[in-house]
C-alpha cells in the first residue's frame, strides 16, 4: 500500500471553545502523511490566534473574509495537495485510526471509492456519542444511497467520509449560494462521481459530530437558510430525476420535499407550495409529519398545520 497524502481541511467560523481539541483530532491521525489546513472565515473571536498556536505542529492557516463555510472549504481545496481529502468542521472530531483504516479498505476497491465510516453524535463529550443513523453503516452505489436519503431522512455526517481528489474534482466546488444543506448537496454530488461508496466497519474509524450549538448551521430556521435549504433540493432531485426517472427515484424525490414541507411549515409560504406542488407532481402525497401521541392528538382536532401554525406562534 502506497502512502498518499491526506489533505485535512477545516473551514473555521467563531469556533475558538472547540477548534483546538479539533486540532488535535486532525494532529493525532496515525496515517502518516497528512497536511492539516484551517481557513479562517472572518472570526471576530480568537479562533485566528488559536489556530496560529499550531503552526509550529505544521497546521497551516489562512483567512478570508466571512464568505461562508461553503468559501472557506474551496478556499481550502484550492490550497491542498492531497491525494484525499477529508473534510472536518472547527468542532468535530476524527478517531485516531480513522484516515488509516479508511485508506486501507480503499485499497481492496475500485479506483473513485469514496470511504463512509460510522458516526455519532455528541455536545461536549465525545465518548457519550450516540451512534443511531445506521441505516448509513454499509456499502452504496450512489443512487441507492440518495434514495435511502431522499425516503428516510437518513444521512452520513460529512466528516465521516474520505473523497479521492479525482472524485471531487469531478464534482466540482462546494456550492457557495449555499449555507443550511450545502454539505448534503455537495456529497450528493460526490457520491454521484464516485465509483461507489464503502463503508468502513474497523472500530478505529469513527467522526463525532457535534450538534446542539446555539447557532449551528444545521439548527437555522431563518428566511435565508429555508430558501438555502429548498434550492439545495432542487440541485439534488433534479441531479437524481436526469439520471434516473423511475418509479423509486420519483418517490425518493417526493421524499425530500415533503420532509420541507414538514420541518418549515407554514413559512416561507412561496416555497412551502412549491414543495407541496413538487410531491404531487412527482405522484406522491404531503402526508402529516411524524408526532408525538399529544401532538397527533391535537393534531386529529386542529389538522396538523394549525397545530404547526401555532407551534411557530408560541416560538
Amino acid at each position: 500500500m502506497s502512502t498518499p497524502l491526506v489533505s485535512i481541511l477545516i473551514p473555521c467560523h467563531n469556533a475558538e471553545p472547540w477548534l483546538g481539541e479539533t486540532l488535535e483530532s486532525a494532529l493525532t491521525q496515525t496515517w502518516p502523511a497528512t497536511e492539516v489546513i484551517v481557513v479562517n472565515d472572518g472570526s471576530t473571536d480568537g479562533s485566528l490566534v488559536l489556530a496560529g498556536r499550531f503552526k509550529p505542529h505544521g497546521v497551516q492557516v489562512f483567512s478570508q473574509a466571512n464568505a461562508g463555510a461553503s468559501a472557506a472549504r474551496n478556499h481550502a481545496l484550492r490550497e491542498a495537495r492531497g491525494e484525499f481529502f477529508q473534510f472536518l468542521d472547527a468542532d468535530d472530531l476524527l478517531s485516531p485510526g480513522k484516515i488509516s483504516a479508511q485508506l486501507a479498505l480503499l485499497d481492496t476497491r475500485p479506483a473513485g471509492t469514496v470511504a463512509s465510516c460510522a458516526w455519532g453524535r455528541f455536545t461536549s463529550d465525545p465518548a457519550a456519542a450516540r451512534f443511531v443513523d445506521k441505516a448509513v453503516y454499509r456499502d452504496f452505489s450512489a443512487v441507492d444511497f440518495l434514495v435511502l436519503a431522499g425516503e428516510t431522512g437518513a444521512m452520513m455526517h460529512p466528516s465521516a467520509w474520505l473523497v479521492p481528489r479525482d472524485v471531487a474534482v469531478r464534482a466540482g466546488p462546494w456550492d457557495e449560494s449555499l449555507s443550511l444543506n450545502d454539505d448534503g448537496e455537495y456529497f450528493s454530488r460526490v457520491a454521484l462521481a464516485s465509483s461507489g461508496m464503502a463503508f468502513c466497519t474497523d472500530a478505529t474509524a469513527r467522526s463525532f459530530y457535534r450538534s446542539g450549538l446555539p447557532g449551528s448551521l444545521s439548527q437555522q430556521r431563518s428566511l435565508r437558510a429555508r430558501r438555502s435549504q429548498f434550492h439545495s433540493l432542487e440541485l439534488i432531485t433534479r441531479c437524481l430525476l436526469e439520471l434516473e426517472d423511475s418509479p423509486r427515484i420519483r418517490r425518493a424525490c417526493a421524499g425530500y420535499w415533503r420532509r420541507f414541507v414538514h420541518d418549515f411549515y407554514p413559512t416561507p409560504a412561496d416555497l412551502i407550495r412549491c414543495a407541496e406542488a413538487e410531491v404531487e407532481r412527482l405522484g406522491e402525497s404531503v402526508g402529516r409529519p411524524a408526532m408525538g401521541p399529544r401532538t397527533a392528538a391535537l393534531a386529529r382536532v386542529l389538522g396538523w398545520k394549525n397545530v404547526w401554525r401555532l407551534k411557530q406562534i408560541i416560538r
